[in-house]
């Protein structure tokens, strides 16, 4: 049985972190990195699939590739982000599933039915996303997550010639509090 979490968690997780827009400039270290991933794959999804792949952009060269897909309103906070994630679905994330699902045959699941693979990965990968940054908050960092860029363009630049296809980016860092945008009305949440 699991316990609840406690107030002052769920205060960290929801109902205080906010979307943030600018960043401060302190740097996420790849051991920060490699916890936040070491958190997220625990997540669950559909038949253990985990389809989503995530590439971290912290050099100046990968922000530059990415500038072109942006949108004007995403540009400047995804250029000053400490990491872009570029949130992917893999295609091909069947060919896994005998390691990850092994107490069935799922993989003829997807192979059977390309659309069926293709929903599956993209919806699975999206809930993969929101595990990341639930993770990021964990342990101290902000989130700006974005779906406004061009998909193509992306894919292209970072996945050209493989089985990956990108869903979402998000921004991830310490986030400056001055560039937060008014709070969302509760009522309407």
């Amino acid at each position: 049985m699991n316990e609840a979490v406690s107030p002052g968690a769920l205060s960290t997780l929801f109902t205080d972190a906010r979307t943030h827009n600018g960043w401060r400039e302190t740097p996420v270290s790849d051991e920060t990195l490699r916890e936040l991933y070491a958190l997220m794959k625990w997540g669950p999804t559909s038949a253990n699939c985990s389809p989503a792949r995530i590439v971290f952009i912290r050099t100046a060269e990968g922000k530059e590739r990415l500038r072109p897909a942006l949108s004007s309103g995403n540009l400047q906070k995804t250029l000053t982000a400490p990491v872009t994630a570029i949130v992917a679905w893999d295609s091909e994330f069947y060919e896994r599933l005998p390691l990850l699902f092994p107490h069935s045959d799922a993989r003829s699941w997807f192979t059977s039915s390309p659309q069926l693979a293709e929903e599956t990965a993209f919806r699975n990968s999206s809930m993969q996303a929101a595990y990341l940054i639930v993770a990021c908050r964990a342990l101290g960092l902000d989130t700006g997550p974005m779906s406004g860029f061009d998909r193509q363009h992306v894919d292209d630049a970072f996945f050209a010639g493989s089985t990956l296809k990108s869903n979402l980016l998000i921004n991830i860092g310490y986030g400056d509090s001055s560039k937060l945008f008014c709070a969302p009305a509760t009522s309407v949440l």
